[in-house]
């Protein structure tokens, strides 16, 4: 345990399972949707050695047929993951002193996972909401991170508004020049997730993720795999089958810029905004 790391009863587990669907609408220069049912993870990331002791269907850093690896996330190259996103706090200037960081995404299922974003939650040791880092993926298996300071002023149970300048590839069909605009919640008893996408000439995107929490057991964990079979692999299909539907309704392609170089952007305490 690292300095100034909060000590919580064992016995409490506030990693779940959230039961829903994402939407993706495109509105210009024709509107297209698409949607998926899905299940994602939020997980205590101080929890995950206690989780995979716990449930006989997950595993941490391990095969199972639910699993968490954290080579999946933040740098990818399999080390606790706890530290490294301190350490991108710091240069923030941020300190959480040993608060809670809780990561929503989805699991491994089968050994396979594909998470187009997932979202951390960062909290000061006296809980409220301290920043939060938007982790986002292509499918060309490349990653960026933007990660946004919360107001100190934002109280619990508000809904959370920030922005930032698209520095990422994603879409073969959205230009780099254009901007995020995130509303959400702290995950509680629902999930809900809502990005606007704009360019200059005003939204051009709007995505969503909803949920209704469930309680992390092996039997929520066999209901998500009989009722989400292969969920991984159908939204990696989806987006392929939906992109060839966008390109034979005439969306212009958009060429692949690289990746940023360094793997997070801070986005200036300024360009938050938090609800009133």
């Amino acid at each position: 345990m690292g300095p100034g790391r909060q000590v919580r009863d064992a016995t409490t587990i506030r990693s779940c399972l959230y039961f829903g669907r994402v939407r993706h609408t495109r509105l210009r220069p024709f509107r297209h949707s698409l949607g998926f049912r899905v299940f994602s993870l939020y997980v205590d990331l101080d929890e995950l050695p206690n989780l995979s002791r716990r449930l006989r269907l997950f595993s941490h850093n391990g095969w199972n047929l639910f699993a968490f690896l954290d080579r999946d996330h933040g740098p990818r190259d399999g080390k606790a993951l706890r530290p490294w996103i301190d350490r991108q706090l710091a240069g923030a200037g941020i300190d959480l002193q040993g608060g809670a960081v809780r990561l929503l995404c989805f699991p491994r299922l089968l050994g396979y996972v594909f998470n187009p974003l997932s979202i951390w939650f960062c909290h000061h040791r006296d809980g409220r909401l301290a920043a939060v880092l938007y982790e986002v993926h292509n499918t060309f298996d490349e990653q960026h991170c933007y990660l946004i300071p919360v107001d100190p002023s934002h109280q619990p149970g508000a809904s959370i508004q920030q922005s930032c300048n698209k520095r990422f590839y994603v879409s073969p069909f959205l230009a780099m020049r254009s901007t995020y605009d995130f509303h959400l919640g702290e995950p509680d008893d629902r999930l809900k997730v809502v990005i606007r996408q704009r360019d200059s000439e005003g939204e051009i995107l709007v995505a969503s993720q909803t949920g209704r929490h469930q309680h992390l057991s092996d039997a929520s964990l066999l209901r998500a795999f009989i009722v989400f079979p292969l969920m991984t692999l159908k939204v990696v299909a989806g987006i392929h089958w939906h992109a060839f539907r966008l390109w034979c309704k005439g969306a212009r392609l958009v060429a692949r810029s690289p990746a940023p170089t360094h793997a997070v952007t801070l986005v200036p305490p300024r360009q938050d905004h938090a609800a009133e």
